[in-house]
């Protein structure tokens, strides 16, 4: 991650896209990152370390991160997590409440200002002093498609990843148990465009930790008995790519909900509903990137 400079001026460079915006705006007004993120940086008087959640439309990022910041913010763990700004706290907020009502979140919209920025400063007390200050957006999974299939349609993103000390890859696990190549493709070709966004050499691996987390295991349950194995035998051209290009990888189970009730619309799509949330999995993908930070 590229050190950034913070000389005195009328202006503040976004912390994400680098664009000059006036003190006082609140966000970017090129790529909608809240300008809090670059002013606690310069309070900080540090880079903040950017994690990125990627991963395709409806594998379920947002249930994830919501869930996952919670779970920091309750102390799970160990974790001591502070949110920076109160608009931190909007994401697992939502994620929350909606669960706790019966009902998935809706989906994150592909327009950049409509995502949901988190901020927090995160430290575990078992290793010491050490703060991690943590930015993860939630990115819309059609965003991340359209700028894999056509890059620099979104700059942010790209420019996201570029800032990343580690990325969370999440790749649906029931569909991939189920037979379909859809997940085992769209990861096969987010790996390859983290790997020519990321890598200072082509013909050296890619040191940025990437934690791919297999999604909805709960439909799968033998994801949790060996995540490596089921990478191998139902997404093997990710599991290809990784050991072609990654030095850091490591494949992980997850799950949210505990069990799913099924309903219609009012033009009879069927509909799923959580009907009782029960986390397996959430922290451990994030703990293996911090420790190789």
């Amino acid at each position: 991650m590229a050190n950034t400079s913070y000389a005195p001026s009328n202006t503040i460079p976004c912390l994400i896209c680098e664009e000059q915006n006036t003190l006082d705006a609140i966000v970017c007004n090129s790529c909608c990152a809240p300008m809090a993120l670059i002013q606690e940086a310069v309070a900080q008087e540090r880079d903040p370390c950017i994690i990125t959640v990627i991963g395709d439309s409806n594998v379920g990022k947002t249930v994830y991160l919501g869930m996952l910041l919670d779970m920091l913010s309750k102390r799970a763990d160990d974790f001591d997590a502070v949110p920076k700004g109160a608009y931190s706290v909007n994401l697992q907020h939502t994620v929350i409440s909606y669960l706790g009502s019966r009902q998935f979140p809706p989906k994150t919209a592909m327009e950049v200002d409509q995502w949901q920025w988190a901020y927090y400063q995160v430290s575990k007390k078992a290793k010491g002093p050490q703060i991690y200050d943590l930015v993860m957006p939630d990115m819309a999974g059609e965003a991340v498609a359209a700028e894999v299939a056509a890059p620099r349609t979104f700059k942010v993103i790209r420019s996201l990843l570029e800032k990343s000390s580690g990325a969370i890859l999440l790749v649906d696990a029931a569909l991939a148990g189920v037979g379909s190549p859809q997940p085992d493709f769209f990861a096969l070709k987010l790996m390859s465009y983290l790997d020519g966004v990321l890598a200072t050499k082509r013909e050296e691996r890619m040191a940025t930790p990437v934690a791919i987390v297999l999604s909805k295991s709960d439909y799968c349950p033998e994801c949790f008995d060996n995540p490596r194995s089921f990478a191998q035998t139902n997404l093997n051209r990710l599991w290809n790519i990784c050991h072609n290009r990654f030095q850091h990888f490591e494949f992980f189970a997850t799950s949210v909900v505990g069990s799913l009730g099924y309903g219609t619309d009012e033009h009879d799509n069927v509909i799923p509903y959580p009907l009782h949330v029960a986390p397996r999995g959430i922290l451990e993908p994030f703990e293996w990137v911090l420790t190789r930070l």
